[in-house]
């Protein structure tokens, strides 16, 4: 059993630990911006594949206190790194840290770096290469005060990047942060879900992913531990064969629909490549257009918030969602994701619940409006 670590996005880290749990990990613990757990090689495979609001995966291999800089080295040259890298393999480390006994983020990497070439020389003559750009085994080095835990990625290349996505519009929503999204949300998996703003079609293929219990390493043909000394194929394989039994072919139906037509053949083609063509409806509608079709819908959108994209009239823009949103979606539930909360008050319609996320650097607010059916009287 080892000490992992999953890390994820802002407002995520309840959810991830829900995925986890689900997946029987144990030792659940949602911190900031992660989710400690425990598990063996087999989980740490499962985590990889199977979790969807998971940035990467962290297994802890040493932990130590220090009391000065030079300590790190001193500690670190003592460990057995030859029983996680062989000399003809390249490495990276990846430092993570808070302290006062480091003025600068690199020196501590630098130190990790010389423990474990000279611990090599003294063994086998020679020592592994750094590689920046392809290593085959990355090590975070995480330092809090005086506090030093030193890990292995079994993940390398982030899960976000799933391997379905070939095309992106000009804004494109993160993979991880789309399915958070889903999740917050409370959909059923029963009801139409839309997104008539849906650029590359993330929030509809997560949507369908989610709801046809698709992993989403299934898309992927590398994590991180397949370069470890101890990586198991076969074990790998099970794991991959026992999520396609789980899968679901039932979907209810999801619609996607943007103005743009650049970004509906976008959506069309990484619809394709998820293999999620039977599922999702693309069309290229004008959501502020009266003459497009309303009804009752669990609708998620993503629209501009003045970043990116910037319209000529945002507060426009948000002053027409709120408008169709109202007359032309009457019992539907709508789901709203922006950074603008001036634009925002555009709508009209009071929020009646309200996550805090962040799409990269941008903190955003998802917003959660019930479009009731008449009017509502007051008692």
């Amino acid at each position: 059993m080892y000490n992992c670590v999953a890390k994820t996005l802002h407002g995520l880290e309840e959810v991830l630990a829900g995925e986890l749990r689900d997946i029987n990990a144990e030792n659940v613990s949602p911190g900031r911006r992660v989710v400690g757990f425990s598990g063996d090689l087999e989980m740490i495979y499962r985590a990889n594949y199977n979790l969807s609001t998971a940035l990467s995966i962290l297994r802890t291999i040493k932990s130590f206190n220090i009391s000065k800089a030079a300590d790190l080295y001193s500690r670190a040259v003592g460990f057995p790194w030859e029983s996680i890298m062989a000399v003809g393999q390249t490495f990276m480390i990846v430092p993570v840290v808070n302290s006062t006994l480091f003025k600068h983020t690199g020196y501590p990497a630098l130190l990790l770096k010389d423990a474990i070439a000279d611990r090599f020389r003294k063994k086998f003559g020679r020592r592994p290469s750094v590689d920046q750009n392809k290593p085959d085994i990355v090590l975070n080095c995480h330092i809090s005060g005086k506090e030093v835990n030193i890990s292995l990625d079994s993940t390398v290349i982030p899960l976000f990047k799933r391997g379905y996505r070939k095309y992106q519009s000009q804004a494109p929503l993160n993979e991880v942060l789309a399915a958070g999204i889903v999740r917050l949300s409370g959909w059923d998996k029963k009801i139409t879900l839309m997104d008539p703003m849906c650029g590359s079609g993330t929030l509809a293929i997560e949507a369908a992913l989610f709801a046809r219990n698709i992993s989403p390493g299934k898309y992927r043909d590398f994590f991180g531990f397949m370069n470890w000394h101890d990586y198991d194929r076969d074990l790998f394989i099970k794991i991959m064969k026992e999520a396609k039994k789980k899968e679901k072919d039932e979907c209810p139906e999801i619609i996607c629909r943007d103005i743009d037509r650049n970004s509906i053949n976008i959506s069309k083609e990484n619809i394709r490549s998820a293999g999620l063509g039977n599922n999702i409806t693309v069309s290229r509608a004008d959501f502020l257009d009266k003459n497009t079709p309303g009804g009752e819908y669990f609708i998620i959108m993503n629209p501009p918030y003045g970043e990116r994209i910037d319209p000529e009239d945002i507060e426009g823009l948000y002053a027409g969602i709120g408008e169709r949103l109202k007359h032309a979606y009457p019992g539907s539930q709508a789901w709203l994701l922006s950074s603008n909360m001036e634009a925002v008050k555009k709508i009209g319609l009071r929020a009646s619940g309200k996550q805090t996320l962040y799409n990269g650097k941008l903190e955003v607010k998802l917003l959660k409006y019930q479009l009731f059916k008449g009017s509502i009287k007051k008692k």
